[in-house]
């Protein structure tokens, strides 16, 4: 079933019109092809202003929707001979960190990726793409061993943040995710990483300290939630709209940051639309990524990584 927007609400109405109309004219054989054309010329119309014109808390909506390709759905699309590998060798593996070795286009690539559940047992299990400490120390295990035999990294970002509980704070959240960055800025291998859906606070950034970070046109990336922003700022988490505008968090705002590196585009509508043409657009991204980075040494790339991160932010010497 489609699950539509808030926001795409007039665009349901005109299409249940359109449907009843269709239903009418079959049952009681009447001729109703012209009102129907103008009726779908009036949806397409609308859509394509309500896309053009997407506030940012939409983008938000969009990256949250329910129907959004997740990490395991692109790994399907656009990865061959996928083998996942499990565990973070001290204390348990992690459903909301999914990760091993595939084939990109013959490439030997270690992917990595946050994964959410499809339904609510599934998203209990994946604590709906919230990863716990081991998940960030199995992140990590496996791209020390593709560094390890020089295997290119690549990471998809889907999840909200880390997650809060109080047994991954026992086990060290904290410092899970700031070891991985840590490391992720000495890897000698290329790594690309691409926010797929919603990338939220250090749960995001311990698996993206790369050279190339590109975002899907509806994707976020922020510190925080907006709905987290809003009641801290204004104790008032229904003011979420207000702040997804304050924090800048969609994708053109990102570029104009200098926090990401590009816009992947999206099918009409988003991913969720067509998941086969995101899957496909970003299968030739990471081709095209991977290509301009894999002549680059060691070195090079760690020196330019750093350099990457030290240029973000604005700041005035004094």
């Amino acid at each position: 079933m489609t699950v539509w927007l808030e926001f795409e609400k007039p665009v349901l109405e005109l299409e249940q019109k359109i449907a009843e109309l269709r239903e009418h004219s079959e049952e009681h054989g009447v001729g109703a092809e012209r009102e129907i054309e103008e009726l779908e010329k009036r949806a397409g119309e609308m859509r394509r202003d309500i896309y053009a014109n997407l506030s940012r808390y939409q983008r938000v909506q969009i990256a949250r929707h329910p129907k959004r390709p997740f990490s395991l759905d692109y790994i399907a699309a656009c990865f061959t001979g996928f083998e996942e590998l499990h565990g973070d060798r001290h204390f348990a593996d992690d459903p909301a960190i999914v990760g091993g070795l595939a084939w990109l286009e013959g490439r030997a690539v270690m992917v990595i990726g946050q994964q959410k559940g499809r339904d609510t047992k599934e998203n209990l299990l994946r604590r709906f793409g919230m990863p716990n400490p081991e998940g960030y120390r199995k992140a990590l295990r496996l791209m020390q061993l593709a560094a390890r035999f020089h295997v290119p990294i690549v990471t998809l970002v889907d999840t909200d943040g880390a997650y809060p509980g109080l047994g991954a704070e026992e086990r060290g959240q904290a410092e899970a995710i700031a070891v991985n960055l840590r490391e992720m800025a000495t890897f000698g291998v290329p790594i690309v990483t691409v926010v797929i859906g919603v990338g939220g606070s250090g749960g995001a950034l311990a698996i993206a300290v790369s050279d190339r970070v590109l975002m899907f046109e509806h994707s976020v990336y922020s510190v925080i939630s907006p709905e987290g922003c809003a009641s801290i700022l204004w104790r008032d988490g229904k003011q979420g709209a207000k702040a997804a505008e304050a924090l800048r968090l969609a994708a053109p705002d990102l570029v104009e940051l200098g926090v990401i590196d590009g816009v992947l585009p999206e099918p009409f509508g988003g991913a969720h639309r067509d998941p086969a043409a995101a899957a496909a657009t970003l299968k030739t991204a990471l081709i095209a990524n991977l290509d301009a980075l894999s002549g680059v040494s060691g070195e090079d790339l760690i020196r330019l990584r750093a350099e990457r991160f030290r240029r973000m932010g604005v700041f005035q010497e004094l």
